[in-house]
């Protein structure tokens, strides 16, 4: 194992402890033990989706090559790897809005599907919270046969009455986001797509969504690049590696990850792969230039000096509870703290590939 390692496992850790500490402590909303969307969705059959022989190319990339892949009930799959490798496109190609160049989608007759993707669909900015949901119906029942509203539901999700008459194109981009996902929630999807959620959703609507996962009833196959999430929400993994390659694991993310740290790396390209952006043609690269060189001794202390300021921020949302005011403006500031952290990590992961 390479030096750092174990370092870089225990700041990641750390991250996990003070992500659930935070979430055991916040007092944003109401509980996120009352939201219950999940029940009265159908039946699925054993066969889910199935891809058979699956190719498909886009321009000059090779997404799919000769792929096949059973989804059956209840399966948890995670989907992450290079950036730009085509992991949207797979999702797209299950919700049958990308055609194969070749091969087989078949899917199981009882399915329905809610798909979660990266942009906003079908939200009129002049369309008001409530009626946007109304669309979807006015109520859905609840685990005890009891009936949920609109209204609840939206209390539910951190929207207060007050904002319920609200226009959509004056929501902030995250309450965009909750809102979108609230009404793919409400169709009741006994399959679930899901690409990149924990982009742009806050930890409050985070832990509901992860909440709603653990009694979901159904499948979930989710694009994204967050370790914790993936944790919590998949036991089996497909790794893009590019040009059409994709591995299957089982197991848990992290252990994945860390099992790919242990093992010594047998061409340059894997090794770059968690930094593709940065280093795309680093087939020959064999250790880091100067400036590189530099960067690394020095990357650590950045990512512990981060670490410090999102520990100080959670201190004052801890300690300020009641301030909602300030607490969403905590929340931004962590939002981006945690997101440089990431970006930090992972440009740590490609250094550490080449460092002496």
């Amino acid at each position: 194992m390479r030096a750092g390692a174990k370092a870089r496992t225990t700041k990641q850790q750390a991250r996990i402890n003070r992500f659930n500490d935070l979430k055991a402590n916040l007092t944003t909303g109401p509980d996120d033990s009352e939201v219950d969307i999940q029940m009265g969705q159908s039946r699925l059959g054993k066969k889910v989706l199935e891809l058979k022989n699956a190719s498909l190319k886009l321009g000059d990339r090779q997404i799919l090559d000769d792929f096949s892949i059973l989804v059956q009930a209840n399966d948890r799959i995670g989907i992450s790897g290079v950036n730009g490798a085509g992991k949207s496109s797979l999702l797209n190609v299950l919700a049958e809005r990308l055609p194969l160049d070749s091969g087989e989608l078949i899917v199981g007759e009882t399915v329905n599907l809610g798909y979660y993707t990266q942009q906003n669909e079908d939200l009129d900015p002049n369309k008001r919270v409530i009626a946007y949901l109304q669309e979807a119906g006015e109520e859905v029942i609840g685990k005890n046969g009891d009936r949920i509203s609109v209204t609840q539901l939206l209390e539910q999700f951190l929207f207060s009455r007050q904002m319920h008459g609200t226009l959509i194109g004056k929501l902030s981009g995250g309450e965009k986001r909750r809102l979108y996902l609230l009404k793919i929630l409400m169709q009741q999807p006994n399959v679930l797509l899901l690409d990149e959620p924990t982009n742009d959703l806050d930890i409050g609507t985070l832990t509901i969504l992860e909440n709603y996962l653990e009694n979901f009833n159904g499948t979930v196959i989710t694009v994204s690049h967050d370790r914790y999430f993936l944790d919590q929400v998949a036991d089996k993994l497909l790794i893009f590696e590019g040009a059409g390659k994709i591995s299957t694991e089982v197991g848990l993310f992290s252990d994945y990850l860390a099992k790919q740290k242990a093992t010594p790396t047998k061409s340059a390209p894997k090794a770059a792969t968690a930094s593709v952006e940065e280093a795309p043609v680093a087939k020959t690269k064999q250790k880091l230039t100067y400036a590189e060189q530099k960067e690394y001794e020095h990357i650590e202390a950045d990512m512990e000096q981060l670490d410090e300021q999102i520990e100080t921020i959670k201190a004052e949302m801890n300690a300020n509870g009641a301030d909602y005011g300030k607490l969403a403006e905590w929340q931004a500031q962590m939002d981006q703290l945690n997101q440089q952290l990431d970006e930090k990590m992972t440009r740590w992961e490609y250094l550490s590939e080449y460092a002496n």
